[in-house]
């Protein structure tokens, strides 16, 4: 494994902007995805309902609603 590898699974939410759409909803952090998913306690996001941008409280990452279009 080389160095940038290792450091990128030692930071808990590499991806700190994640797009979700309504299907996603409800949604936490950390994601399972994310390399350290434990890396600090489960917070739901409060996604929807007029909310449309959220921060993680403990890391910061920034959880975007995408809105589907009705074209």
């Amino acid at each position: 494994m080389n160095r940038q590898d290792q450091h990128a699974k030692e930071k808990p939410n590499a991806e700190r902007r994640v797009f979700v759409s309504e299907a996603d909803l409800p949604v936490h952090c950390p994601m399972p995805q994310s390399s350290l998913w434990n890396s600090h306690p489960r917070v739901y996001i409060p996604l929807g309902e007029g909310v449309t941008e959220y921060s993680c409280p403990y890391c910061g990452t920034q959880y975007v609603l995408k809105r589907e279009d009705s074209a």
